[in-house]
């Protein structure tokens, strides 16, 4: 422990960050007792963690699983074995997508993608698209139209057809939805001649991108649009411990692999392969690990409240459970 950096950055719009110098023990301690009978400060709660197990559970087909929703962004965590039972086109939004394990068929008007490990991919506003999914988990992310790319693509979509190989046509309905394709929020449900809306590929000129996450250390961004902004984070081993506060936008971090110590002004936790974590703006924390970490960050100009069931939270800070992390 002792002086440490601290970055204060605002990330959604480009005003540039600044540093201040900290004392790492004062940062983290709870405030000096009150001296007045009145009650100054709130209580805040501990940062809490969501976990999706990255090992393939055989499951019947379900909608993806809500994680962190406000009124301009939706995260979702979702399985598939099979296929989607239906085509989808969001009314307001566009979709980005993140492959998390297995194998992903993502068929649109925009052609054809094969999705692997590790690839992200946006669907503009509007787009059909249906899924065939092999023993695959992937995220979700929904937020208002138009978001742009950060980082040139490593591929696009192809007018492939048959999407897949075993492919029939069959009896498909489109859904239209509103408020980022949540449940109940459909406009409209109507049967769909597959075939056709897959070869409208050859009168579009426009392709999906698809893009990849860090490739050195540090952060690597992805995806941005007014409020909103998406990268990958590669952290190694050793270095300066540097703090980070975010003046403008929660944070919400997703674990792809390695494990890494998040060290915070709302506790002290572990996180692993799996795990979501928010934290609010305005919050310094750092992270410290012990091997190469990756995780997805998004950040949202507006909160973004956690709807699933917390898996476990942060414990509180003491000097002995900081100083365990420098061995």
């Amino acid at each position: 422990m002792g002086s440490v950096t601290e970055v204060i950055a605002v990330i959604c719009s480009d005003e540039p960050s600044r540093t201040v110098e900290r004392d790492e023990h004062l940062l983290l301690s709870p405030p000096h007792p009150n001296p007045l009978p009145i009650k100054l400060w709130r209580d805040h709660e501990p940062l809490s963690v969501v976990h999706f197990s990255q090992q393939y559970e055989g499951v019947p087909f379900a909608p993806p699983r809500g994680v962190y929703e406000s009124d301009q962004i939706r995260v979702e965590w979702q399985t598939m074995e099979g296929r989607q039972p239906f085509y989808h086109r969001n009314c307001d939004v566009d979709e980005i997508s993140y492959q998390i394990a297995g194998e992903r068929t993502l068929m649109t008007e925009l052609g054809v993608v094969e999705h692997r490990p590790g690839e992200f991919s946006r669907l503009p506003r509007g787009v059909a698209h249906d899924n065939y999914g092999r023993r695959e988990s992937h995220l979700l992310f929904y937020t208002p139209a138009p978001v742009s790319e950060e980082r040139a693509p490593v591929r696009q979509s192809q007018a492939v057809f048959p999407p897949f190989p075993g492919w029939e046509p069959g009896k498909v309905n489109e859904a239209v939805t509103q408020c980022m394709g949540s449940p109940g929020h459909d406009i409209s449900v109507a049967p769909v001649d597959e075939r056709w809306l897959l070869e409208h590929v050859h009168a579009e000129k426009e392709r999906l991108q698809v893009l990849t996450g860090a490739d050195e250390s540090g952060v690597t961004w992805l995806y941005r649009s007014a409020g909103f902004r998406l990268g990958s984070v590669r952290l190694t081993p050793g270095g300066q411990r540097m703090y980070r506060r975010t003046l403008d936008a929660d944070e919400v971090q997703y674990q792809i692999n390695g494990r890494r110590t998040l060290v915070s002004q709302r506790g002290i936790v572990e996180l692993g392969p799996g795990d979501f974590v928010r934290i609010p703006l305005g919050i310094a924390y750092t992270s410290v690990c012990a091997e190469a970490s990756e995780h997805i960050a998004l950040f949202s100009d507006r909160e973004l409240p956690q709807i699933a069931e917390t898996t476990r939270t942060a414990e509180p800070y003491t000097p002995e459970r900081l100083a365990s992390l420098n061995h």
